[in-house]
């Protein structure tokens, strides 16, 4: 065909707020592009439930696709390669894709365009995942920033970007024979977690639920309970792209009339700093590649960490005799999610407690998270096992004031330790649970002491 353009989706499965999308349907005949890249689906990093919840966002980004009279193709195999084949099958003048920053999608993409520009075929990248990309925020030195507080400052001086409009333009696609939307089962993976309903559909419905309610309104006084429904739940669609980031922006910009008190107006700011947080997670793996195998911190590269093996599979599991960690680790197991100040409690337990290595618990998130995302959740790991950028980094969370704190009445915990749901708020919220009510429920004594641990860490980590 003498005018195809193809986009070329990877975490961006939506048409809405796309500029990939935007700028290709303004070239012509469109047409997407979704490659299966067994390097990446047969990572250990990868688990049964986000490739379903990912086949989920494709089925509907195909439909989307099928209602304008064009087609999203699948293909099979390494990047490169694959799009030599496309190339040949296709004919395209033109290639658009939305860029990365974790390493190796940035040296993907670096291969797929010398491979396209040698066939002669025009290629064009916008940045897509933030607000702003990495190299847009720099220190007065013109230096990446290490320090989430100036990143902020600067942050959100900058105006923001507006959203591109969904195409509407109808178009007369060829056809072409490529292979069908797999399986979970045709990919070899399975999994037993209550996956969340995905597509750009449900994405547009969360976000209208946490804004029009003004749900956003009341975040930063709920965002930290784990027994309340205060956050947006969009994390999982962000990971795979089914809503644009502008639109999240221009939600708040919105919201920002219905504001009527302090408090309002504060808990939109600290969801806009989440935002920023995701970016700044970006910005500083972008910086510092090498922060996705190693530590920040110099002195925490050679931790001595314990790492036994009985107790990470206890703390996989949700048997550690900890109730506030069990809970959240079951939910993790159960659904692909876990509330965010759960995920710190669980990251503060494995590497303080437990003297765990951040790398396995990383890992290990990965594999469950239908929201796993590598640049939030190393920044996360890192902080948590005070290795990453924080310039207070020796911080130790301890399992009963949190849970005391965050779930008071223990709701949380009875929700996903149901065996303990008989016992009183205050054995669930200290996990002194005797000995005796621990057999009766088939539950775990604690599997470490806390102080102790602590005390383990602090003087392993002073020695550094």
């Amino acid at each position: 065909m003498d005018n195809l353009s193809l986009v070329w989706h990877r975490r961006d499965l939506r048409l809405d707020d796309n500029p990939a999308v935007h700028w290709a349907w303004q070239s012509g005949t469109v047409m997407g592009v979704f490659i299966f890249d067994p390097g990446i689906l047969y990572s250990p990093e990868t688990g049964g439930g986000k490739v379903e919840f990912m086949l989920g966002c494709l089925r509907e980004l195909q439909a989307n696709y099928r209602q304008l009279g064009s087609d999203l193709l699948f293909f099979y195999g390494d990047p490169p390669a694959v799009w030599q084949k496309i190339v040949n099958l296709c004919k395209p003048q033109r290639v658009f894709f939305n860029e990365d920053v974790e390493p190796l999608a940035i040296e993907r993409d670096r291969r797929v365009k010398e491979v396209l520009r040698e066939l002669g075929v025009e290629v064009r990248s916008f940045w897509d995942i933030g607000l702003h990309a990495p190299q847009e925020l720099q220190t007065k030195t013109k230096e990446p920033y290490k320090v989430f507080t100036p990143y902020w400052k600067n942050w959100q001086s900058l105006p923001k970007p507006k959203p591109y409009d969904r195409p509407t333009r109808r178009m007369a696609a060829p056809q072409f024979s490529t292979m069908a939307l797999p399986t979970l089962t045709d990919l070899k993976f399975s999994h037993t977690q209550s996956i969340p309903k995905a597509g750009e559909t449900e994405a547009q419905r969360l976000l209208e639920e946490f804004s029009h309610p003004k749900k956003i309104l009341q975040y930063k006084q709920q965002r930290d309970f784990p027994a309340i429904e205060g956050t947006s739940r969009l994390s999982p669609h962000l990971r795979f792209g089914t809503i644009g980031i502008r639109r999240l922006w221009q939600m708040t910009v919105e919201m920002e009339g219905d504001i009527r008190t302090a408090e309002e107006r504060s808990s939109l700011t600290t969801w806009r700093q989440e935002l920023a947080w995701r970016e700044f997670y970006q910005h500083v793996l972008f910086f510092f590649p090498e922060l996705a195998e190693r530590s920040y911190q110099p002195r925490m590269r050679d931790f001595p960490w314990e790492n036994r093996e009985d107790y990470f599979q206890a703390w996989c599991e949700g048997k550690t005799g900890y109730p506030i960690v069990d809970a959240a680790m079951r939910q993790l197991n159960q659904t692909g999610w876990m509330h965010n100040r759960c995920r710190m409690i669980v990251a503060s337990f494995l590497t303080k407690d437990l003297l765990i290595s951040w790398q396995w618990g990383e890992r290990y998130f990965m594999q469950k998270l239908i929201d796993g995302d590598q640049t939030a959740n190393n920044g996360g790991w890192q902080w948590s096992a005070s290795s990453g950028m924080d310039p207070r980094p020796l911080r130790i969370f301890n399992p009963a004031t949190q849970a005391k704190n965050y779930d008071p009445d223990a709701q949380y915990i009875r929700t996903w330790l149901p065996e303990l749901a008989d016992l009183s708020t205050a054995e669930l919220l200290t996990g002194t649970i005797a000995a005796r009510k621990c057999q009766d429920r088939d539950y775990p004594l604690p599997i470490v002491n806390h102080n102790e641990q602590q005390k383990k860490f602090k003087s392993y980590y002073q020695k550094k």
